[in-house]
């Protein structure tokens, strides 16, 4: 029998019910956007703390943080300096400590983010493999390579980095001398860890009972699917760019080894009390080797990607459901559906402009538009069975600012030569919480990203009880699927006959159905209103009028 940790254990604090996470909704928080607690511009976790009431009041069931580690900041935290420190710009670790406690005491888990991929160039380890030179041991914790060429001048191998460029960067020896390279999938601050080498596993295995010693209900892993590369660093060969965080198949992301690392990590989180859990963000080939990473004796849920990057289409989204849940039927674990994320363009925005044009995108398209779909995505995505994820501010309602100033751009993408534009900073500007103020209630002071003006109008207190505001409608589609019986947990949906366009399906006495087109579909009468993300359907009898790009929620019971 495993030992029983008892530091901090979720289950003093947080009512325990066996297997939570399968129908969890989870809410993103992004530190440095979302509240500033100490009048710097920037969020910080006693900010966290302070609105945690509103999480709750909100109907979410666990938080995920982003990073809040030290770190030079070089990818907004996901370049980590000390696994075991908080950065000084969101306060100390008993302020992450506060935070934990107040969040089990309002009845909320914490999700911590884990970046095992890579660290900081300013972490200890990695400045004594610079220091200590060619050859030595310390360098084999990252991967050092000799460069090919006459003189060494060329990369070991033709990968290229997620941001653009090459994916290695030639450092200067202590003599002076150009030596060696180092790989970074990501910024050249960020330098991959070699996961080869054992002491990478044995301080992983340690950071990981720091936090949960701490209380951490759990971790949300970042580029879960890249700490093990294919052997010998084969050349990528002919290959778009664009395609490296599309699904595709590389030498460097979702290798198998990495499975051996997570059954290690499994058996650890279950030496705790609490129901703790992994979740992982694994860009796969296919959804079918999204479910290799949350087999039984491995990690509890992964990120539904393919979901996030389906279009508002009812044959496509139908498509991707099944293709979810017959994937991880087999494996025993719940679906997840996301919409939103600190790396993508938010949904309100994608479903403002034409279908096609990705998750990156950075045109304005048709706000009403993209708000009236983005609601009815929302309602589907929460009807059906598995666990669902909520990013900071999408309850709101709010797009993508597509026109902030070059010079207040802070994505270390826009920065490289190649690669994604810098398009994330758009999704993380701080949220407003109140209609007046120098930052909208986000704090005392400005902001670190600049807010629109109109978003005075989208924040919590202007959409605070207005019935027909975004928000309201997150706060009560999240109390029915916690008093429907049959929403929430479970592996299948009933379909139902549909006209074109529209979704329709069945679960027990619940029935959802979504209309993804722009013209009002006549549909049965399915039962009593429950919930509609629109103006609700027209109820003439035996049938109804279902509003376009509108979602219903009904009920036989």
């Amino acid at each position: 029998m495993s030992q029983q940790h008892s530091a901090a254990p979720a289950s003093d604090t947080v009512a325990v019910r066996g297997d939570w996470w399968r129908d969890a909704v989870i809410y993103q928080v992004y530190p440095r956007s979302f509240a500033d607690g100490d009048g710097d511009g920037m969020g910080d976790l006693e900010g966290v703390r302070t609105r945690l009431p509103y999480l709750r009041d909100l109907g979410v069931d666990a938080v995920w943080l982003s990073p809040f580690y030290a770190s030079p900041q070089a990818d907004a935290g996901y370049d980590v300096a000390d696994y075991r420190a908080v950065d000084p710009m969101f306060g100390t670790l008993l302020d992450a400590d506060a935070l934990i406690r107040d969040a089990h005491a309002l009845g909320l888990r914490i999700i911590v983010d884990l970046v095992p991929n890579h660290s900081s160039d300013q972490h200890e380890w990695f400045k004594r493999a610079l220091a200590e030179g060619p050859g030595s041991p310390s360098r084999d914790r990252y991967h050092f390579r000799p460069g090919k060429g006459a003189a060494g001048e060329l990369p070991p191998n033709d990968w290229e980095s997620i941001f653009g460029g090459p994916a290695w960067t030639r450092v200067t020896e202590p003599d002076g001398t150009p030596g060696d390279w180092y790989l970074h999938l990501f910024a050249p601050e960020q330098p991959d860890f070699n996961w080869e080498h054992p002491a990478v596993g044995d301080e992983f295995r340690s950071i990981l009972r720091f936090w949960l010693d701490m209380g951490v209900d759990g971790f949300r892993i970042d580029v879960a699917h890249g700490m093990v590369k294919a052997a010998g660093l084969p050349d990528l060969g002919s290959h778009d760019h664009l395609t490296l965080l599309a699904n595709d198949v590389t030498p460097f992301f979702d290798q198998d080894g990495v499975h051996e690392i997570y059954r290690q990590w499994r058996r650890i989180l279950d030496e705790y009390p609490g129901e703790r859990i992994f979740v992982a963000e694994a860009w796969t080939p296919t959804v079918e080797r999204t479910a290799n990473y949350v087999r039984p004796d491995e990690l509890h849920q992964a990120f539904n990607f393919q979901y996030l990057a389906t279009a508002w289409d009812a044959a496509s989204l139908r498509e991707v459901i099944d293709r979810t849940l017959d994937a991880m039927r087999p494996v025993g674990a719940p679906a997840t559906w996301v919409l939103s994320n600190h790396d993508v363009t938010r949904h309100a925005t994608r479903f403002a402009n034409e279908p096609g044009l990705g998750t990156q995108i950075r045109l304005a398209g048709d706000r009403e538009l993209g708000l009236r779909r983005a609601r009815a995505a929302t309602l589907l995505m929460l009807a059906l069975p598995g666990s669902a994820y909520v990013y900071q501010g999408e309850e709101l309602g709010l797009p993508d600012v597509v026109d902030l100033p070059d010079e207040v751009r802070q994505d270390p993408a826009y920065f490289r030569g190649a690669g994604q534009d810098g398009f994330r900073d758009g999704c993380r500007v701080p949220i407003p919480w109140t209609r007046t103020g120098p930052s909208y209630g986000f704090g005392p002071a400005g902001t670190w990203l600049p807010q629109p003006p109109t978003w005075a109008d989208l924040s919590v207190e202007s959409q605070t009880g207005v019935p027909d505001s975004t928000l309201e409608l997150y706060r009560t589609a999240l109390a029915v699927r916690r008093s429907e019986p049959d929403l929430g947990a479970g592996d299948a949906v009933e379909w139902l006959p549909a006209p074109e366009g529209v979704l329709a399906f069945r679960r027990g006495d619940f029935i959802c159905a979504a209309n993804t087109g722009d013209t009002p579909v006549t549909v049965p009468s399915y039962g009593r209103l429950l919930l509609s993300s629109a103006e609700p359907p027209s109820t003439p009898g035996a049938e109804t009028t279902l509003p376009p790009n509108t979602t219903t929620w009904w009920t036989t019971a």
